[in-house]
């Protein structure tokens, strides 16, 4: 069943199907889509998960058997198939057409692709999986229509603003969408909901004079805990808005993991910082911070952050004593310091 992408969290609303496939070229969009189903499944009791990456060397029984396999705990299962290639090879359509024909009844199968070339599309593996599963595959937002996505994402959080603001954002960010995202963020946490001008949006964008809070994720990739410590205190003194910080220390953290999480699949460091948009001093700094930090204390650097903004909105955090600005260097030197 095809499913278009706008429709997905109507089609949730009724029900999980077993299995669903998402292809796109559009990270964001499709790491939306994804965590739109899991977090439904999670709703719906499906609280183990298998996640499984073919990359070289990959044994499709590992599939087979996480199909078969009863839970530990008789719960549900999600199991999480992802294909970085999308192509399986001639192992993989013959265990993926039996796959489809043989759907685990407590599981719950998600596979992600990229976008297929046309002739991968015609593929026996794929059409087998478009006739199982609800099939969804997300288009490129192309530049042309890229102001309209950018004043439709400033709409969902109660924002808006002239087509010329949303032709700059468009300009400055040259169609990345993960960009773009983080940009409409930002005009999210600097602005109250309403009509945005030209002058805001230029300056959220531009504004140098909040250089030092970027400044402040540059001293945390480079593990230097004195200088962060006293930069924070120092961002803290001239006013600077606690959930800018915030935001712009997650947004490394996230760029940190979907970085060891590319890796982990065998992309090289130097395609991903590429298709991130990394450059520069920052790139020179990743590898080392990659080096030092883990993937398990990044994850907990993330829990942490959910923690501190719910300081900043003045709702009880268990996680720290003291206040918002002190949960914050706790935040930043975890990450800084590595483990």
């Amino acid at each position: 069943m095809q499913l278009r992408p706008e429709a997905l969290e109507g089609h949730l609303a009724k029900g999980l199907a077993p299995l669903y496939v998402i292809t796109s070229d559009e990270h964001l969009l499709a790491l939306e889509a994804a965590d739109r189903i899991r977090k439904t499944a999670r709703a719906q009791g499906y609280t183990e998960r298998d996640v499984l990456t073919v990359e070289r060397n990959f044994k499709w029984g590992e599939l087979l058997a996480a199909n078969q396999a009863m839970s530990l705990f008789g719960d549900k299962k999600l199991i999480e198939l992802r294909i970085p290639s999308g192509k399986p090879g001639k192992d993989g359509s013959a265990a993926l057409q039996a796959y489809a024909k043989d759907l685990g009844p407590d599981n719950l199968t998600l596979v992600t692709l990229p976008k297929l070339d046309w002739q991968t599309a015609k593929a026996s593996w794929v059409a087998a999986l478009q006739q199982a599963a609800v099939y969804i595959e997300i288009p490129n937002v192309e530049r042309p229509a890229l102001p309209g996505w950018i004043g439709m994402r400033l709409g969902a959080q109660g924002q808006s603003a002239e087509r010329q603001s949303l032709d700059f954002i468009a300009d400055r960010v040259e169609g990345n969408l993960l960009a773009a995202h983080q940009e409409i963020q930002k005009l999210g946490l600097l602005y109250e909901p309403g009509k945005l001008s030209f002058e805001q949006v230029q300056d959220a964008v531009l504004n140098v004079a909040r250089y030092d809070v970027f400044k402040l994720s540059e001293a945390m990739l480079h593990g230097d805990p004195a200088r962060l410590a006293r930069m924070l205190d120092g961002l803290k003194g001239e006013g600077e808005a606690l959930p800018l910080v915030l935001w712009a220390v997650s947004e490394e953290i996230r760029t940190l993991l979907k970085l060891k999480s590319g890796m982990a699949q065998g992309r090289p460091l130097g395609a991903l910082l590429k298709e991130y948009r990394i450059w520069g001093p920052r790139e020179r700094m990743m590898e080392p911070a990659l080096r030092r930090v883990s993937v398990a204390t990044l994850e907990a650097a993330l829990q942490e952050a959910a923690q501190v903004d719910r300081m900043v909105k003045g709702l009880r955090a268990k996680a720290f004593a003291g206040d918002a600005w002190d949960a914050m260097l706790q935040l930043a030197l975890k990450v800084a310091r590595g483990a």
